[in-house]
């Protein structure tokens, strides 16, 4: 039988592209957009424990430890000035402070350890050309100085960090798609006419950058005051702790945090801005969460590094924790782990099945090889869409089994008469016995009708209001959304049989059982992510088929002389059990 269509397309809305028509698809990968949060949460986590577990720990001479040169509590005051140097040194401008606050107290958790500030900034021209801004913070001990220059300045006494506050982002790519029937409006969506020449320049042209502000600046002295030996400070935490040489001891850290600035917040700068929005924040943060923040900000690139997350991703799962519930997170994050181990032993039972099953009788043949061709289909749709390696790797394999179920499904036999070699498939013996391949080609040939149907009125809907890059394009994306909407009909045939032969003894339900839960977990994350109702719906599709599937089974009896699904029947296993006693008698 056909796997759900949901499960077939997963990958390939993955890959798909383009304004609204993306937003939809991802609203509508709710399981799999709940095990890649799953996913990115377990590796933070693992690797935080993992470097407190599995750290070296040596007893270390009390003379080679390092402490913090700061005291808890002791009052500090922060001066944050703005400047287009990297390395600031003009303290006596006061164009350039922007930011001064007093007697904030050091790790300490109260209202006055937290100070915010709003303001506008106006920037230079170089500024509006691709220039470049710092942010310069330095806090020193209530009283002292931050100014070398001042005769009064201790190194002891203060310490600092710059951010920039300004970004560079590519420019994002020129649009190659275009109305094939060249036209120039096309539908709500679509988007200007483009010369394929320019966007061959510019291809071929080295990448645009383009300068955004950062609207937010949050400052968390972090709450560390733990003794490290000299030569074993944990490598995540190496990079950001200031040693001062003349002691061995090191400063506060000071974290820009930036973990929830996402790229939809910042503001592109150009000739045009005239002044900018600037919200200043310091607060203390606890050892614990900042680590997390790290930990996370490395799985994140850890899965862009090997093509497991596509850019902007990490942004829409910080979303989802900025604007959730709480509670749902929590419930989504338990159903995420769920599905991922319904869909694995899914997955594993649909291996054992065809590998040994030895009968086709009631099993629908042309369904595995429609299977074969959707799966071959999202595959070259993935390889059209630069799609990352992952994907597009889990969607080939994906190709090889349902290509493997057609050898275990049909005798597949190499033809070397011609020239070129050709494969050529033969139906078992056992498909067509109690007529399953009639039954089996009665209903592909009434269900061709609507499927041919479908695909033609989509196809000509996609040509005349949909931009694509080409004719190939065209024809893969068409074939990938019928796939998509339509896939679940290639259910159907396996019911008809069912109803002809009166049996579903021939089934796999394990599989189907798994698959089913997984239904229901899809089903819950159509009511808890947001979608048109037409989408919604459409979740439920795979609902009914499997509950005509139950129905069947219900209201079929049990007959111990029907084949199952590993070609043997009841009678025949009472006969071996009464041969093998008797056996056992004899030798007695």
């Amino acid at each position: 039988m056909a796997p759900p269509a949901r499960e077939s397309a997963a990958v390939a809305e993955t890959a798909a592209g383009g304004g609204g028509d993306q937003a939809q698809r991802r609203q509508q990968q709710g399981g799999g957009f709940g095990q890649t949060i799953t996913g990115i949460i377990r590796i933070a986590v693992f690797w935080y424990f993992a470097s407190k577990f599995f750290s070296p720990k040596r007893p270390a001479d009390p003379s080679q430890l390092m402490s913090n040169i700061f005291q808890k509590g002791e009052p500090l005051d922060i001066w944050l000035y703005l400047s287009e140097n990297e390395k600031f040194r003009d303290f006596g401008n006061e164009g350039a402070l922007v930011w001064h606050e007093t007697n904030i107290p050091y790790a300490v958790w109260k209202p006055e350890s937290t100070r915010t500030l709003s303001l506008k900034y106006y920037p230079s021209e170089a500024l509006k050309h691709n220039g470049s801004l710092y942010a310069h913070v330095f806090f020193a001990r209530s009283g002292y100085s931050v100014d070398p220059s001042d005769p009064e300045y201790q190194p002891l006494n203060s310490f600092g960090r710059t951010q920039p506050v300004v970004t560079y982002l590519p420019k994002p790519k020129a649009d190659k798609t275009k109305s094939l029937l060249g036209n120039p409006t096309g539908s709500a969506e679509s988007k200007p006419e483009v010369d394929e020449n320019d966007l061959d320049l510019k291809d071929e042209g080295p990448t645009e950058w383009i300068s955004y502000w950062k609207p937010n600046i949050t400052i968390n002295l972090v709450d560390d005051f733990t003794r490290y030996s000299r030569n074993g400070v944990p490598p995540n935490i190496a990079p950001y702790l200031l040693v001062e040489p003349r002691t061995g001891n090191y400063y506060p850290t000071v974290s820009f945090n930036e973990f929830w600035l996402l790229k939809d917040k910042l503001i592109q700068i150009n000739e045009t801005v005239t002044e900018l929005p600037l919200n200043l924040e310091v607060s203390p943060i606890s050892m614990t969460k900042w680590q997390l923040f790290l930990q996370i900000d490395q799985s994140f690139q850890i899965h862009r590094s090997y093509g497991s997350m596509l850019d902007g991703e990490s942004d829409e799962l910080k979303r989802v924790f900025l604007e959730g519930n709480p509670y749902l997170l929590a419930i989504t994050t338990v159903v995420s782990v769920l599905h991922s181990v319904f869909d694995f032993l899914a997955f594993k039972n649909d291996i054992q099945f065809w590998n040994k099953n030895k009968s086709m009788e009631g099993l629908s043949a042309k369904s595995v090889v429609l299977n074969f061709i959707c799966q071959l289909i999202i595959f070259l749709y993935l390889l059209d869409n630069d799609t990352s390696w992952m994907i597009l790797g889990s969607s080939g394999v994906g190709v090889c089994i349902e290509f493997w179920k057609i050898g275990k499904a049909m005798r597949i036999e190499i033809d070397r008469s011609g020239r070129i070699p050709m494969l050529r498939f033969h139906d078992r013996e056992s498909y067509a016995k109690n007529k399953t391949k009639e039954y089996d080609d009665i209903a592909m040939k009434y269900l061709s009708y609507v499927v041919f149907l479908l695909v033609a009125c989509f196809s000509v809907y996609s040509l005349m209001y949909k931009r694509h890059k080409s004719w190939y394009s065209w024809i893969l994306s068409s074939l990938t959304s019928c796939v998509y909407m339509f896939g679940f009909i290639m259910m159907c045939p396996q019911l008809f049989i069912n109803y002809k032969l009166k049996s579903v003894a021939h089934l796999p339900w394990r599989q189907m059982t798994y698959k089913f839960l997984n239904t229901i977990i899809d089903d819950l994350f159509a009511f808890v992510i947001k979608m048109p109702l037409l989408h919604r719906l459409s979740v439920f599709r795979d609902d009914v088929i499997f509950l005509i599937y139950l129905y069947q089974r219900w209201i079929y009896p049990v007959d111990k002389t029907r084949v199952n699904e590993f070609g043997f029947g009841g009678e025949d296993e009472t006969a071996e059990k009464i041969t093998d006693k008797e056996d056992e008698k004899k030798t007695n």
